[in-house]
Parts: structure tokens; C-alpha cells; sequence
């Protein structure tokens, strides 16, 4: 027989997979139990026992002709034999005729019973587990059964649970008990060991994983314990992900339970029907005549035994028979394939907490069964806000203030700049940085902003690219009342904060993303009207018309730039409604013409079309209406002619019109006397018309990557030129006339035809050496002393 010990082992060889199994398995076992302690014990009364005991009949009382049954038995008047009755048999006879009567009269039930029996529960026992041993499936369950233990084991298990559930548990009476915690031990086979935590015990807490309390507050972690639960949410993760993916666990369980089912009512039926044949009085024929009788009257003595075993046998094999059902209505009744942690997201007050589904959810109810409290703690690493938390406080650790201030830089608005990039969150200690001035986060999920923000007293601007961002009441008093500037750069419709559209004191707001396929940012966008002092808003985005919700904006609004990616508006009317635009730029938006409602914007200053596809620019012919424009930015389109009326706009300033298509400068050009910046270069001009000289006022004049051959007399009467930029054009000779440009700082003439330089560039005192680009073969040509003097220029 198999000792209960192996059976045992043989069952169940690792004890932590008891969580796994609900009451009704574990009752199914103690009732397989039960089966082989009733096999052992039987085939413990076979052995110790005589099986059988048979004695001849007289021939004279020969009952061949009749049954013989037990009725017969009583009528037999055996008195006559009162006296004794000499059979003439020795006792090897008698033990050959036991043997022979045994093996062929008794019924073969009761001669193994006990070995049926046995064979019955390991076949139980086997099926009971096989799911445990199973490739598809043990290595899941034991995957499941280690991140579990690590997770019960973890001390931010705890301290998750105690700060989300309890704001304070310092306050609470000691008296109350906190949970009855299930643990796992490092060793795996203690691994239902307790612990009882009390709120106000401080070396329970510490049992239940390292966490201390003192009288003031609690311990945040060390580094090793934090990176220990950092790298169990990644775990968990990943297990959720796999197990998500099929129910190869809940198959497997509900076809064992089947065929447990219907192994115990097979079983049920036919030893319902065995056991009544099963007798005491026996009748045996000898059939080989070995003896001199014919007949015999045996006695089975284990017969009673047997019938009592049965019994207890066929009880335990119906009970069975119930778990079994019971298991089957428990796994088709309820859906196991879905599990909510609605009741934790209630209790721990974690709202983001996912609902799974599949094998990961037939795991998470049969854990349930064994105690509720295992998924509530499991939930905790299911949780971006508790992975949050926990980063958050690694966070803190790793950036102390010091290093922190390493990272502030002065930008090029000579601004006090922190750029956070791919943190987890912000570290506490930047709040401490009072000198901040802007605050730039990019691609940090779930960031919170917490209330100390309130300390940063000199921050105007913020930048949130690719965050998915919550500010805390106090945080966004403070926001509201001091932030001036904002941009926004989003992947997705969750990563705009609705809070932004609330900033009442915001004045810029940069919005870049995708607004043309997702409804939800263009419904967010109608909340542009509730922002009264925006007066600036820069859009880098696809959208084919003007949203109308800018139209709301148009009291206020000053500044418009769009940025279109290469997708065309196709309508602009409504622009015209924005009359207070005093800058309107429309970068990359594929447009073929100059959009007429814009010479309806009187107050307009600055227009900029860059990177379209204008061939023409006729329309400018309607900008007399545009005396305020100063700044036309042409560039970067397929312009081939400028159009003669543009010298109606008499108050143009600045004129970019480089990187197109043109071939000459019309006489018109020259009439913009208040012109100070020209920058023509990239195009395909071969000639300065002399009529330049009329642009008295001009200071900066580019016409690089060109044509030209010649520079006229007339450029230098232009004195006011500060920048002069003639590079990569054909020029084969610098007029000594460039002398009268005392106020030229810049010039830039390389790759160009020259073979030297005038004697006169030493007129213009404010030419540096590093501010004169040239070839240093062709600076040679100069004198010594122009030279030095040119180079003691830019050492002084």
C-alpha cells in the first residue's frame, strides 16, 4: 500500500498552491483521504485475515438438486450430526478447497474492494491536480503563485493600502484592528503563514513588510524595497498581459471538474450495484473432484467488514459526487472569465484600477474563495496611481535639490528654465527651486501637480508635452492666478487637461496635436471662449477651416499663428472676424493664394504665409486697407514676380520674401522708403536695380544664393546698412564704395568670384573679423594694417 505521506506529496507538491484551491477541493480531498484510508484499512483485514472458511456437506444431505441459499440452510436438520461427522480430509485438503472456493465462488467485488478502492482515489487524486502538473498550464500557475507571494511580501503593499484606505492612521484607535493579513514567506512552504497587523502596533506593521511608524509619520522606503516593488509592477504587468491573452486555465479546470463528475458517478452506479450481491454464506462446488465431496458450505468473514466499508465508501463517493456539481455550478452560474475590482476601487479609493478578464480573472475568483484580502492586496500593483506613488517616492530619493539645480538653464528669453523630461513624476524638491521661472514637462504620464507649487512665485510659463497631467485644488488656485503662458502638446484626446481651459490669467496658449479626427479635442476647443485674457494662441495642428470657437476669442484675441502641416484650409472667410489680429501667421497650411478676408484686418502688423504654395501674389492689390502692416513674410513659397502693388503698403518695415522664385526686383519694391529689413536671397535674381538707393532707411539686406554679377554704386548710398549678405552669388569685384558704409557690422561675401578685397573695408569701423565672412585666402589681400586693425576690432 502507499503510505498517506507520498500520497500527499504525490497530490500537492508544493504546499502555496493551496490558494488555488477553493473548499470544495479541499473537502474533495479529505474525502479522497477518507477512500484510501478505507482502502487501507480493508486490504489491512485481507492480509491479517482468513478470506474464507469452507466446510463439506454429508452426501447423504446432498442439496445438489435444490438452490442453495440461505432458507435452505435452516431447513438442513444438521442434529443428526450432533455427535461429530467424520470427513476423512487433513488440513492441506481443507486449505486447497478454501482457496479453490475463494477464488472461484466468491464475487470478485468483494475480493477487491480494497484495491478498487485504492485505485478509485488515485485516480481522483490524479484528476483532482492534474492541472497543477499540466505544460499549458503549471507554468502559469506557478508564475502567478511567485508574483502573488512577492507582491503579499512587498512593503509597499502595505503602506499602499494604509494611505489610500486610512488619511491618517496614526489617529485611529489602537484597539481596532487594522486586517487579518495573509502572508507569503520567503520560504514557500510556509506559505500561508499570518500576520495580524494592528494600526497602532508598529512591529506589526513592521512584520507585514518593513514599514515603521514613529510617532510623527510614517517611513517612506528604502531604495532596495523600492526598486523590489518598482520591478513587481513591471511583473505584474507583464503576467496580466500574457494571461489576458487566452483561458487555457478556466478550460483546463472546468474539463478536470467534468471528469471528476462523471468518474464518481460511474463509480456511484455500478458499486451501488455490486454491493448488494455481496454475501456472507457461500455455496462452492469442487468442481475437480479432489476432495471426495461435491458441496461446500463456506463463510466469508469479512464480508460484514466489507459491507460497512462500502459503505462509508459509497457516502464519501456521493459527497464527492456534490463538490462535484456544486463546482461545476459554481464555474457555469458565475462569470469567471470577468472580475471587477469595483468593491476595492471603493474600499482603497484607487479609481484606476482595471477590470481583467480571461484566465487572469479565473485566477484572481479562485484566490477570492480562498481569502478576499489576497486580490485586494494583488490590486495594489494593478494600479498607475499606486506605481505612481511608488515612483514618486524613488523619484524623491534619487533627485535631491542639488542635483536638481544642476539642471536649471537660463534660456534664450533669459528665463530660469526646468526641463523634466520622461520622469515619472516631479520631484518634490523642485517646488524648493523658488527661482524657477519655466516649468517644462515632456512625456511624463500621470504627473500630479501638487500644491507646494504654490512656492514657485516667479513661474509664468509652463510647458506640457506629451503629459497626462492633474493639479490639486490648491495647485490650481495658484495656477490660475499666475500662470501667464502655456503650451500644450498632446498625442492623444486625455492628454489635454480640461483644467487649462479655467486659467483665467492666461494670456498665451500653445495647443500642438491632431484636432481635425478626434472629437474630443474638438469639443474641448469650444472651451477656447472661456478663457477671456488669451491673447495670443498658436495652433500646430491639421484642421481644414477655423475652428469657430476662435471666432469667440475675437474681442481679445491679438495673435493668431497656425501652424497646418501641410493640410489646406479650405476656407478662411471668417478670419475677417478676428479684427483685432494685430499678428496672423499661416505656416504650412497649402495655400495657392493670399486669403482676401485678410485685408480686412485693419490692425493687422505682421503677416507671415511661409511654407505654402503661392505662385502669385496679385491679391495684394486689396492691402491698402493694411496701413498698420510692418512685417510681410513671403518666404519659403513659389513666388516668381513681385507685384507692383505692393508699394501700396506704405508702412512695410520688414520684407522676407527669400526662398522663392523671382528673377528681378520691380521699381515698385524700391518705393517702401520705411523699409529696414530686404531679405530677397534663395530666388534667381542676376541684377540690384540702382532705384535701391530710395530704401534710405534700409539696414539688413540679404540676397544670397543668387545671380548677382555686380553690386551698384546706388547700394552704398544706402548708410544705414548694418547687414549686408551677398554670399554664393557671382560677384567678381567689391567696389571701393563699401567705405561709406560706416554702420555695416556684417558682411558676408564668401563663395563668390573675388580675387580681392578694397582698401576701403577699413572705413567701416564696426566690421569685426568674425562678423566678416570671407575666404581667408582672399582676406590676405588686405593690407597689414587694415588687417590688424580689422582683427584689434574683435579683440577689444
Amino acid at each position: 500500500m502507499i503510505p498517506v505521506t507520498e500520497l500527499s506529496y504525490f497530490g500537492e507538491q508544493d504546499p502555496a498552491f493551496k490558494i488555488l484551491k477553493p473548499w470544495w477541493d479541499v473537502f474533495a480531498e479529505y474525502l479522497t483521504l477518507l477512500m484510501v484510508l478505507v482502502s487501507m484499512f480493508g486490504g489491512a483485514l485481507q492480509v491479517s485475515s482468513e478470506q474464507i472458511l469452507c466446510i463439506p456437506v454429508p452426501e447423504g444431505l446432498s442439496i445438489q438438486e435444490r438452490q442453495w441459499n440461505h432458507s435452505i440452510l435452516e431447513e438442513l436438520n444438521l442434529s443428526v450430526f450432533a455427535t461429530g461427522f467424520q470427513t476423512g480430509l487433513d488440513v492441506q485438503q481443507y486449505y486447497l478447497i478454501n482457496q479453490w472456493c475463494y477464488d472461484n465462488a466468491v464475487i470478485w467485488f468483494s475480493k477487491y474492494f480494497p484495491y478498487l478502492v485504492l485505485l478509485h482515489s488515485l485516480i481522483f487524486l490524479i484528476s483532482s491536480n492534474f492541472w497543477f502538473k499540466f505544460p499549458g498550464t503549471s507554468s502559469k500557475i506557478e508564475h502567478f503563485i511567485t508574483v502573488l507571494g512577492k507582491c503579499l511580501d512587498s512593503p509597499w503593499t502595505t503602506k499602499a493600502l494604509s494611505e489610500t484606505v486610512y488619511e491618517d492612521p496614526l489617529k485611529v484607535d489602537s484597539s481596532e484592528s487594522l486586517s487579518q493579513e495573509m502572508t507569503f514567506s520567503n520560504d514557500i512552504h510556509e506559505a500561508d503563514k499570518v500576520s495580524l497587523l494592528s494600526k497602532g502596533s508598529s512591529q506589526a506593521l513592521k512584520a507585514a513588510g518593513g514599514i515603521m511608524v514613529d510617532n510623527s509619520s510614517v517611513k517612506i522606503l528604502d531604495k532596495k524595497e523600492g526598486e523590489q516593488a518598482k520591478s513587481l509592477f513591471e511583473k505584474v504587468k507583464k503576467f496580466r498581459l500574457h494571461t489576458e491573452e487566452g483561458d487555457i486555465l478556466y478550460t483546463m479546470y472546468l474539463n478536470q471538474t467534468i471528469v471528476r463528475a462523471v468518474q464518481s458517478v460511474v463509480i456511484l452506479v455500478y458499486i451501488s450495484i455490486f454491493i448488494p450481491q455481496m454475501c456472507n454464506n457461500i455455496h462452492c462446488v469442487d468442481a475437480l473432484h479432489i476432495t471426495g465431496f461435491t458441496d461446500f458450505f463456506c463463510i466469508h468473514g469479512l464480508w460484514r467488514m466489507f459491507r460497512m466499508l462500502s459503505l462509508v465508501y459509497i457516502t464519501a463517493i456521493v459527497l464527492y459526487s456534490c463538490t462535484c456539481l456544486y463546482t461545476l455550478h459554481w464555474i457555469l452560474y458565475y462569470k469567471l472569465k470577468e472580475y471587477s475590482f469595483e468593491n476595492v476601487r471603493v474600499e482603497t479609493g484607487m479609481d484606476d484600477i482595471p477590470d481583467v478578464r480571461n484566465d487572469f480573472a479565473f485566477l484572481l475568483h479562485l484566490i477570492d474563495q480562498y481569502d478576499k484580502l489576497y486580490a485586494r492586496k494583488f490590486a495594489v500593483f494593478l494600479s498607475d496611481v499606486s506605481e505612481n506613488k511608488l515612483l514618486q517616492l524613488n523619484l524623491n530619493h534619487e533627485w535631491s535639490q542639488e542635483r536638481l539645480k544642476q539642471r536649471l538653464i537660463t534660456n534664450i528669453e533669459n528665463k530660469v528654465e526646468m526641463h523634466l523630461f520622461m520622469m515619472p513624476g516631479i520631484p518634490i524638491q523642485v517646488y524648493d527651486l523658488t527661482e524657477i521661472e519655466v516649468l517644462k514637462l515632456e512625456l511624463i504620464k500621470g504627473v500630479a501637480i501638487s500644491a507646494a507649487i504654490s512656492n514657485l512665485k516667479m513661474m509664468k510659463e509652463m510647458w506640457l508635452y506629451n503629459c497626462s497631467v492633474k493639479v490639486e485644488r490648491q495647485a490650481l488656485l495658484f495656477l490660475k492666478e499666475n500662470l501667464i503662458t502655456l503650451r500644450v502638446r498632446f498625442g492623444i484626446a486625455d492628454e489635454i487637461p480640461p483644467w487649462i481651459f479655467t486659467l483665467k490669467s492666461l494670456r498665451e496658449l500653445y495647443i500642438e496635436g491632431q484636432l481635425q479626427t478626434d472629437s474630443k479635442i474638438s469639443t474641448a476647443l469650444q472651451m477656447f471662449r472661456e478663457l477671456p485674457k488669451v491673447d495670443t494662441l498658436h495652433l500646430k495642428t491639421n484642421i481644414t477651416k477655423l475652428p469657430t470657437a476662435i471666432l469667440d476669442m475675437a474681442p481679445h484675441l491679438l495673435c493668431l499663428i497656425i501652424h497646418n502641416e501641410g493640410v489646406k484650409i479650405t476656407s478662411l472667410a471668417t478670419i475677417k472676424k478676428l479684427f483685432c489680429l494685430t499678428l496672423l501667421r499661416l505656416l504650412h497650411c497649402n495655400l495657392e493664394r493670399i486669403p482676401s478676408a485678410i485685408f480686412s484686418l485693419t490692425n493687422l502688423q505682421e503677416l507671415d504665409l511661409k511654407d505654402n504654395n503661392l505662385s502669385s501674389t496679385e491679391e495684394l492689390a486689396s492691402c491698402q486697407n493694411l496701413r498698420k502692416l510692418i512685417c510681410l513674410r513671403l518666404w519659403h513659397n513659389n513666388i516668381s514676380s513681385i507685384p507692383v502693388h505692393i508699394a501700396k503698403i506704405a508702412n512695410l518695415e520688414m520684407l522676407y520674401l527669400n526662398k522663392n522664385k523671382i528673377e528681378f526686383l520691380p521699381p515698385s519694391l524700391f518705393k517702401l522708403t520705411k523699409l529696414l529689413f530686404l531679405d530677397v536671397s534663395h530666388n534667381h535674381i542676376s541684377k540690384i536695380p540702382p532705384d535701391i538707393d530710395q530704401l534710405v532707411e534700409l539696414q539688413h539686406f540679404a540676397i544670397e544664393c543668387n545671380k548677382v554679377t555686380e553690386l551698384p554704386e546706388n547700394l552704398f548710398s544706402c548708410t544705414k546698412l548694418r547687414v549686408l549678405n551677398i554670399s554664393h552669388n557671382n560677384l567678381t569685384h567689391l567696389s571701393p564704395s563699401i567705405g561709406r558704409l560706416r554702420q555695416l557690422q556684417f558682411l558676408d561675401i564668401k563663395v563668390n568670384k573675388l580675387d580681392k578685397l578694397p582698401v576701403e573695408l577699413g572705413q567701416c569701423v564696426f566690421l569685426h573679423k568674425n562678423q566678416l565672412i570671407v575666404e581667408d585666402d582672399i582676406f590676405k589681400t588686405l593690407p597689414l594694417e587694415v588687417r590688424e586693425q580689422i582683427t584689434n576690432i574683435t579683440s577689444s
